[in-house]
């Protein structure tokens, strides 16, 4: 039995954020429709280290990008806010993908970047649905990895003019800012966080515990990605925030104990009443999403399997067609 090892370089050379918007929209409308399987992400913390790790199962029974191909995977994926300091990466994650038919695994693929591309195009997902379509100006408070990707999906989908970026670190926020700038191109600078959420779209990244985002900063009208919290105790927004927003989650089950919600649910000040919709209701109109130019919208992204299943699929497909990766016989 032959496995396909992709490496990490392989991953990012064989998928891009803009090609992968697609990709997760299908795989939410499949979600919605009930035609997937994807159990709540399973947790290990380590309470004493300060991270965790998580598995993350999922089923797509017909996947378009792939000729009506099934796939089923699980990606296990650590969080270690301290890794940095270590020379390590935040985030690191590797995904099996296997054949539902026999249950075989296919390929074992490096998948930190696989997260990254396919956040970001969640992110991107949810803004063509709950953002103004004239939105020109795009807020990023955190300038790590997962800004970078949403901020390509965000640029491939509306008329960005303007780009601001906070962060903890100023010396992190003007590399970003160096690196993404393009002469001619986008205006990219650096400000405060205050100046960050006063945007037609902003994007938190952050991996804290501690409210980034002030009530009163933000605009009517704005949308917003809440990226940051995937795990009990995270936070990045204002409560009163959350309070005046029409929220739209990508999974109840798991945004009620990790998603951004998670705080003011475990406080008893928010309640499944604030959750407007799942993203994967807005895709398919079963439910609204954005209901009139005033409304401040919220994304709540906890990150699901589904993204990664969809994502990794194509990965396969085309690493096949491409005669990418190493071939291992088991």
């Amino acid at each position: 039995m032959d496995i396909l090892w992709l490496a990490e370089k392989e991953v990012e050379d064989l998928i891009t954020v803009e090609a992968a918007l697609p990709l997760v929209e299908e795989a939410f409308a499949h979600l919605a429709r009930g035609e997937a399987q994807m159990p709540p992400k399973l947790y290990l913390e380590f309470k004493e280290y300060g991270g965790d790790l998580r598995a993350m199962p999922a089923y797509i029974p017909k996947l378009a990008c792939a000729a009506g191909r099934a796939f089923a995977g699980v990606k296990v994926v650590n969080s270690h806010p301290g890794n940095p300091a270590r020379g390590l990466p935040t985030v690191a994650a590797i995904y099996v993908l296997n054949d539902p038919e026999t249950g075989m695994p296919l390929a074992v693929m490096a998948a930190g970047r696989l997260t990254d591309i396919r956040t970001g195009a969640g992110g991107g997902v949810a803004a063509k649905f709950l953002a103004r379509k004239n939105s020109t100006v795009l807020g990023l408070v955190g300038a790590g990895r997962q800004a970078i990707t949403q901020l390509r999906a965000l640029c491939s989908l509306f008329p960005i003019q303007e780009v601001r970026v906070a962060d903890k670190s100023d010396s992190r926020a003007q590399a970003f800012c160096q690196a993404q700038a393009r002469p001619g191109g986008t205006r990219v600078r650096v400000v405060s966080v205050q100046e960050a959420c006063d945007v037609d779209i902003l994007v938190t990244t952050t991996p804290g515990r501690e409210i980034a985002v002030q009530s009163d900063w933000v605009r009517e009208g704005a949308h917003i990605n809440a990226i940051g919290a995937d795990a009990p105790g995270k936070q990045e927004l204002d409560i009163a925030l959350l309070k005046r927003a029409r929220i739209v989650v990508d999974s109840p089950e798991q945004a009620l104990h990790s998603g951004e919600i998670n705080v003011g649910i475990d406080r008893g000040v928010l309640g499944l009443r604030n959750i407007a919709a799942s993203l994967g209701e807005v895709v398919i109109g079963k439910k609204p999403g954005r209901l009139s130019d005033r409304d401040i919208t919220v994304f709540d992204s906890t990150g699901l399997a589904i993204q990664d299943v969809a994502v990794a699929g194509c990965i396969y497909q085309r690493a096949l067609q491409l005669k990418r990766g190493i071939s291992l016989t088991l």
